[in-house]
């Protein structure tokens, strides 16, 4: 069994409008991941999708995105990204998946998932904007989320791994209420997309604070599953 992690999918079988293709960079990229997945993903597998995960707007128009996934080899696990404007309460994302028959989709949400050993843990993050009374309070609510899932890792006896959308740490801003639970709790990994383009330069890379940092947006991983352990 092998875990990895990419993000950014940016799915849109359900609105196909929405395709990324106009980008740069992009050009089928939906079937890149398909192409790329079934080749180095199996069955008893398991993928972190962190966030981003499908243009729907609503449960029912990112459906065709999450059959899609289903068909993917591997257990999937999803958390929140800024433009997943389908994710709703817990308890109505488990009734959807429960009720579409979705058996290898999970949600990542205050909780952790067991892997051999490790947690995997995370939450969506947010972007640091000093003197924003609005933005302070949704990055602490993200920062107790983060604290909920890592904790409740470590009460299971498992080794946290953190797995984020915003990046904790972006050129010059850093998001001190995130990297605090960092320091608490030792995190020595942490997976994070969201970041395209020319804004890949800005995201960190490698050790910092003792913290394995590690950009996963799909396109800088050229819409192939990075291998986590």
């Amino acid at each position: 069994m092998s875990l990895y992690v990419i993000g950014d999918l940016h799915l849109s079988f359900g609105i196909p409008d929405k395709t990324m293709d106009i980008f740069r960079g992009w050009d089928n990229y939906q079937q890149l991941i398909e192409r790329n997945w079934v080749e180095t993903v199996k069955n008893e597998d398991t993928v972190v999708l962190a966030g981003d995960t499908s243009w729907g707007m609503s449960l029912e128009q990112a459906d065709a995105d999450f059959a899609f996934l289903e068909r993917l080899p591997g257990r999937k696990i999803l958390l929140k990204g800024n433009h997943d404007y389908w994710w709703t309460t817990m308890n109505k994302m488990t009734e959807y998946i429960q009720d579409r028959g979705f058996t290898s989709l999970s949600v990542l949400h205050n909780n952790h998932f067991e892997y051999e050993g490790y947690g995997i843990c995370g939450t969506r993050g947010w972007v640091n904007m000093p003197n924003e009374p609005s933005d302070a309070k949704v990055l602490a609510r993200e920062a107790g989320r983060l604290e909920t899932s890592v904790d409740s890792a470590k009460k299971a006896g498992l080794i946290p791994i953190v797995f984020m959308h915003y990046p904790p740490i972006f050129g010059n801003s850093f998001n001190y209420d995130i990297l605090e639970v960092f320091y608490r709790h030792d995190i020595k990994q942490c997976y994070y997309g969201h970041i395209h383009g020319n804004g890949h330069s800005l995201g960190v890379k490698g050790e910092y604070d003792g913290t394995d940092y590690r950009l996963i947006s799909s396109d800088y991983l050229q819409f192939m599953p990075e291998k986590v352990l």
